[in-house]
């Protein structure tokens, strides 16, 4: 369908992206420690609306390129497979950390005070949408999944944008929870932190080159 290709790939290396702990893992524990859950839930949705902006820029982008050359496709896949591998790489040779902060604070709260929802959303919406590294990630990941001589490139882009971002806004939503109901701290042991930046890191570096090698086919 729409040219979109190694579907289940494709979610299963979104999965483990997403629960890497990360700066959107950190804020949404923050807020739901702080606040609660629905502090945690709010912030979510904030992160998710800033990274569909990139999903549709990207999608845009991706058609005027397709306009300019046939060929210009394929130099986007070529990029994007070596920096797939770059994260690889980072991911394996990133040590995880042995500390956590202490207790989880809303720093964006002056004096302790806690902040409306509406300020928490638009909190994760802007660290999102003005985040040029969450962009230049689904330019290079993204058409890994789509077909050369596919004709809706630009529509399998949102497609897949959006299984993306809804599997992420279900790990979210659950993370928010379990940070609420789990007594303002979730800690995230050295050994899975590990284990779950290895796991991506080979993932992402295999997918690198297998995707390098097969762009021109």
């Amino acid at each position: 369908m729409l040219g979109i290709h190694d579907l289940s790939l494709f979610i299963v290396s979104g999965f483990l992206l997403n629960i890497m702990p990360g700066p959107d893992s950190l804020f949404i524990m923050t807020k739901s420690g702080a606040q609660g859950w629905r502090a945690g839930s709010i912030a979510s949705l904030g992160i998710g609306t800033g990274v569909l902006v990139h999903i549709l820029a990207a999608a845009l982008g991706l058609s005027t390129i397709l306009a300019a050359s046939a060929t210009a496709f394929t130099i986007v896949k070529l990029f994007g497979a070596a920096y797939l591998v770059y994260l690889g790489t980072t991911a394996l040779l990133q040590k995880t950390k042995n500390s956590q902060r202490p207790a989880i604070e809303d720093p964006g709260a002056p004096s302790g005070l806690p902040l409306s929802m509406q300020a928490i959303y638009w909190q994760g919406f802007l660290t999102n949408a003005l985040n040029p590294k969450v962009a230049l990630f689904f330019l290079a990941f993204v058409p890994q999944f789509i077909a050369p001589d596919s004709r809706h490139k630009a529509w399998a882009f949102i497609v897949l944008g959006i299984i993306f971002n809804c599997n992420s806004m279900l790990w979210c939503h659950f993370l928010a929870l379990v940070t609420a109901f789990a007594g303002q701290r979730v800690k995230v042991r050295e050994s899975t932190g590990f284990w779950l930046k290895t796991t991506v890191g080979v993932l992402f570096i295999s997918l690198g080159i297998k995707l390098a090698l097969s762009a021109n086919k």
